[in-house]
């Protein structure tokens, strides 16, 4: 069998910072428009689990965002979607999750695994020369990764940005100061950031942080990088003519692009619909209800009863159903919110969805059948009280424990949120609503 190879030159760099909340997403986000409004073709990507930040990014760049972990999406997934972009764009950024080094793989093994460039942001409110230190620190402590410049993030005045400047080491540069300015903060909630539809005036904030950057010199490429990789192998259609309802909206809306794109690629077809505004289903032969906020709209979704029936109809006809997350709060009989008010819920299921008003949830994970193996993570707000008995759990890589998972028929159910690329033939039988062969520790 030949082997087809995929190769691109672009300029790339992976942005980083030290840790959570220096400020790295609205500058990838800002940079992906100055150069966007400079008009290069710009391609984003997101390190880890992670659907708001991509859905800024998005909007960012105009381009599609793609998740990338060298775990969850896989090694060669990696390559083959930069070198894909590489070959079409001009620049590429792979915004970072957490600290440089945090997490196993971190955004700092995939920079390695890449051959990019790592461009930290740092917050440097509160810092001068300890600044230079901070930078000294990530450029030296890993000596396959390479770190030339960093941004300042935050900074108090032009004679701040100076001090910054004149503290970094021998072989490190600062690349801009940027800054504070209202056009560089993103409202943020329990699960992160406000998901970018409900961000008014999004693009013109975009527009403005762009001109924030370009002021303080980051209007500057970082440098070009030669990318390659095996292109994959098509996925086997073994969800031809299967037609998917898909809930998409406010309180629906945790979607990986790359899942969509291998449903569509098997052969399924996809119809979109909102839980929250529309009265009916489009024609579907299996549902998926995928997480989001169901908890912020669920008095919207309580009182949108037509839609409600035609979920329960769905399910009472022994149609497939995945519900991930927020999809499984919403099959619930109840959900309190974080107001400690009650909702009725679709009641598929036996029990009450809480929210805790706490992280109570967080990590790799994966499951496995005799289809494969679906990886992906967990990461909510909420507790399950129920007397289901799962089905089966999770295996925990990292993280929180290992997520149960509830089958009943053909509905599947869990707070595990799944990489569908990851293990094709078990999306496929979780969708045709075939029976699934657990495999436990």
């Amino acid at each position: 069998m030949t082997t087809s190879m995929i190769r691109g030159e672009a300029h790339a760099a992976l942005i980083t910072a030290p840790g959570s909340g220096q400020g790295k997403s609205m500058v990838t986000a800002a940079l992906a428009r100055l150069h966007r409004n400079a008009g290069r073709k710009v391609r984003v990507f997101k390190h880890g689990p992670d659907y708001l930040d991509p859905m800024v990014q998005e909007v960012a760049s105009g381009q599609p965002v793609y998740q990338l972990h060298p775990w969850m999406t896989g090694e060669a997934e990696c390559r083959w979607r930069l070198a894909e972009a590489a070959a079409d764009a001009d620049l590429i950024l792979v915004e970072g999750s957490m600290g440089l080094f945090d997490g196993d793989p971190s955004s700092a093994d995939l920079a390695i695994l890449a051959g990019l460039p790592a461009l930290p942001v740092i917050d440097a409110w509160g810092m001068a020369q300890t600044f230079g230190a901070v930078a000294q620190g990530l450029a030296n402590y890993h000596p396959g990764l390479a770190i030339h410049e960093v941004i300042a993030n935050r900074v108090g005045s032009p004679g701040h940005g100076r001090l910054l400047a004149e503290s970094m080491p021998e072989g490190l540069a600062l690349l801009g100061a940027i800054p504070r300015h209202e056009a560089m903060a993103i409202p943020d909630r329990h699960l992160g950031l406000v998901q970018a539809t409900e961000l008014a005036g999004l693009d013109r904030q975009l527009d403005s942080a762009a001109e924030v950057l370009k002021e303080a010199g980051l209007d500057r490429l970082p440098a070009r990088v030669m990318l390659e990789a095996e292109a994959p192998t098509p996925p086997p259609c073994l969800l031809d003519g299967v037609r998917i309802g898909v809930a998409r909206d406010d309180a629906f809306a945790f979607l990986y692009r790359a899942n969509l794109d291998l449903l569509e690629a098997m052969g399924a077809r996809l119809n979109f619909f909102s839980a929250l505004a529309d009265a009916t289903l489009p024609a579907c032969d299996a549902l998926w209800l995928p997480g989001g906020y169901p908890e912020l709209h669920a008095g919207r979704l309580t009182a949108n009863v037509s839609m409600l029936a035609k979920i329960r109809a769905h399910r009472e006809a022994g149609k497939p159903v995945l519900a991930e997350c927020g999809g499984l709060m919403a099959c619930m009989e109840s959900l309190v919110d974080g107001e400690g008010r009650e909702h009725g819920m679709l009641g598929l299921l036996p029990g009450t969805a809480r929210m805790a008003g706490k992280l109570t949830a967080l990590g790799l994970q994966s499951l496995s059948t005799q289809a494969g193996e679906l990886r992906g993570h967990t990461y909510h707000h909420s507790l399950l009280e129920t007397p289901l008995i799962p089905a089966a759990h999770a295996r925990r890589l990292a993280g929180s424990p290992a997520e149960p998972v509830y089958v009943d028929g053909a509905l599947v159910a869990s707070y595990f949120h799944g990489y569908f690329p990851s293990a094709p033939a078990l999306t496929a039988a979780i969708f045709r609503g075939q029976s699934l062969r657990f495999i436990q520790d």
